[in-house]
């Protein structure tokens, strides 16, 4: 008799799987690169006074330094595109590894006490140490992410069952409700609440190049090792005993991958202050539209988060001209909808 045979395993439906996954990611990242360009040059025409496009081109080429138009373009505009795309970049893909290796679908360096505890110590460095360079305040602004995500993860890790995602994201709450009001409360009895406003709110207004050449290494640096890291990433996402049995050094890439969060959003705090939920949202979207794999979703969520802080930027000078709506407040109306619908959706999953 004939037996019957057991069907192949569709080895071939993976790999092809596999390869438009990979094509969907390249066109994603190609696409958000052009939306990207064509944002920013957007933005750089918007504000108080409206730039037309071709002077735009000919202060990036043919600059004149007598030329108010100019100016504007190479000393307020430019900057502040560039700033908050880099910071949009960083955001996203912090809170990329962090969901990553974490396996919280919620976590974020905002939603995690990371950008409180940045801007606890930048309240601190403004009160005690007033005459610090930009290049110390960045520093302050690791330590303090370092000191909020360790106060985070010290507490939820209290109870029975460890840092589960639902203590991180209470205990980050807590923490970052305590560390905001410790800011305040330093920033009102030493007279600093004027310099700390613009960290508060969030923004990028103030951005210049001083302070781009000095993030930008820092930032960029980190987003590669954040590429380099990805594929540790989505093994750890499977579970830390699956990755430990498929040979991964699990102490090691945490360590890594814990620090390059810590620059990201060192960094980012240290100038656009403690905007919120970007890390939350862009990689979600990100999984979205290119799967399961962080070797995808690291790129895409880099482009998709410096898209959103540039429209993010550009929604704030054009919602209530010529006054300028803090950058925190529109992610935020986005954002707070999108974690009530991800904490209902990890209620039902319990």
């Amino acid at each position: 008799m004939n037996q019957a045979k057991e069907p192949a395993a569709p080895v071939q439906d993976i790999q092809q799987k596999k390869k438009s996954r990979a094509r969907a990611a390249w066109l994603m990242t190609v696409t958000g690169g052009g939306i990207l360009a064509l944002l920013m040059a957007l933005s750089v025409t918007q504000g108080a006074a409206q730039i037309p496009l071709s002077t735009v081109w000919d202060a990036l080429f043919h600059f004149d330094g007598e030329n108010t138009s100019h100016l504007i373009v190479m000393d307020l505009r430019l900057p502040r595109v560039t700033a908050g795309a880099l910071v949009g970049a960083a955001f996203a893909v912090a809170g990329a590894i962090m969901q990553g290796t974490t396996r919280n679908p919620m976590a974020d360096s905002g939603l995690l006490g990371l950008n409180a505890g940045a801007g606890f110590a930048l309240s601190v460095c403004f009160a005690f140490f007033p005459g610090l360079g930009y290049m110390n305040i960045i520093l302050f602004s690791f330590l303090g992410a370092a000191l909020g995500a360790v106060l985070v993860n010290g507490i939820a890790s209290l109870g029975r069952g460890g840092a589960t995602p639902m203590r991180l994201v209470l205990a980050g709450a807590a923490v970052s409700a305590l560390l905001a009001a410790l800011s305040q409360g330093i920033a009102l009895y030493f007279g600093v609440a004027r310099d700390i406003m613009f960290w508060t709110v969030g923004g990028v207004t103030g951005s210049n190049w001083a302070q781009i050449k000095i993030i930008s290494p820092w930032v960029l640096g980190a987003l590669l090792g954040a590429a380099a890291l990805s594929r540790p990433v989505s093994l750890l996402s499977l579970g830390e005993d699956v990755a430990k049995g498929l040979g991964l050094n699990t102490a090691i890439v945490n360590a890594l991958c814990s620090l390059t969060v810590l620059i990201l959003a060192g960094a980012s705090v240290s100038v656009v202050g403690a905007v919120g939920f970007v890390g939350l949202m862009i990689p979600h979207l990100a999984r979205y539209l290119v799967g399961v794999d962080y070797r995808w979703i690291i790129p895409s969520s880099a482009v998709l988060g410096a898209i959103l802080m540039v429209a993010a930027d550009l929604g704030a000078r054009m919602l209530n001209p010529p006054f300028e709506t803090p950058i925190g407040v529109l992610t935020a109306l986005v954002g707070a909808p999108f974690f009530l619908y991800l904490s209902r959706k990890q209620k039902r999953a319990l």
